[in-house]
């Protein structure tokens, strides 16, 4: 029950800072257009910072042996996730299978695990650095196939931009992974690991204050549709796919190292990222359905994500 506890208080941290967020557009405390000038802040500055600073302390081709196993994992977890996704959307009305579908395909694959792995670890490390060469190709392809959601909606051949696909999160991870590889952290001056070591400590906090500003955006332009397939969408993204996973885990956790079966499970129990009402905006699809499922799935998770953790543990070591 411990570990409940644990989960319930980071993800409980979590909602606090993203509240404050919500307050901070609710009173106007500053113009809502700012959310797009922080946007960029935290994606393009602080999080890479993040990224490298914990590569470049903690990975070594010593300390990390299989860590080009990584990605291929993620592919493997984007696979079954695939899966699920054309199974699960025939439950949701078919005027709303696009947006069903991307709202449960694309997770919250970096900020919200590692808001987790931040809070529910004093030395998160051994976690965090999986986590983000795990996760280093889904920027890349989030924004590659998104449009495929909407074939009949768009209207309009989507071009990829090059910025979006070639991430400075992308870019951060391999200088690090190559810095780690050569062994010549003690290149790298130490100013500028102090630097980027500030820089990187806004992340989390900077990432949930724009979530939240977000959802009040959000909810202002859109309020609530359609309850019941919001219902539907819940018991599924918050639920039935992180059950699914432990399911496949049971029979395959030996042959899967434990820190990334562990990555996967909490990528299969995250809400959706909340780039997606962005992008079915848009692709001429029901945005305003697409926040609701992010929001309420996020809001859920303080009870569900608890709870599928603690049932993981039940199962498997952590």
């Amino acid at each position: 029950m411990n570990l409940f506890l644990v989960t319930f208080e980071s993800v409980s941290i979590l909602l606090g800072i993203g509240v404050i967020g919500f307050l901070i557009m609710r009173q106007k405390i500053l113009p809502i257009t700012l959310l797009k000038s922080l946007s960029p802040l935290a994606l393009d500055i602080a999080l890479p910072s993040l990224i490298f600073i914990d590569i470049l302390t903690d990975f070594t081709p010593a300390t990390y042996p299989d860590w080009w196993q990584y990605p291929i994992w993620w592919g493997v977890f984007t696979l079954i996730a695939f899966l699920l996704t054309v199974v699960f959307m025939f439950v949701s009305k078919k005027q709303y299978r696009s947006e069903f579908a991307i709202s449960l395909f694309y997770q919250n694959g970096i900020f919200f695990p590692l808001a987790i792995l931040t809070g529910m670890f004093e030395r998160p490390e051994p976690y965090v650095v999986p986590l983000f060469l795990f996760i280093i190709f889904f920027p890349a392809f989030f924004f590659s196939t998104y449009q495929f959601f909407f074939p009949k909606t768009s209207g309009k051949i989507i071009k990829l931009q090059i910025r979006k696909i070639i991430h400075p999160t992308l870019i951060a991870t391999i200088i690090g992974i190559i810095i780690g590889l050569f062994g010549i952290q003690a290149l790298v001056p130490d100013p500028l690991i102090s630097i980027l070591s500030m820089l990187g400590a806004m992340t989390v906090p900077l990432l949930m204050i724009i979530l939240g500003g977000n959802i009040y955006v959000n909810y202002k332009k859109s309020g609530l549709s359609d309850r019941s397939e919001t219902l539907k969408f819940l018991v599924v993204k918050n639920f039935f796919f992180p059950l699914c996973f432990i399911g496949f885990l049971f029979f395959f956790y030996e042959f899967i190292p434990p820190t990334i079966a562990f990555i996967m499970f909490l990528q299969s129990a995250v809400p959706p990222v909340t780039a997606v009402p962005l992008v079915t905006e848009r692709m001429n699809g029901d945005f305003h359905l697409t926040s609701q499922f992010t929001v309420t799935s996020f809001i859920l998770s303080l009870v569900s994500l608890p709870l599928m953790v603690y049932l993981y543990s039940y199962f498997f070591t952590i």
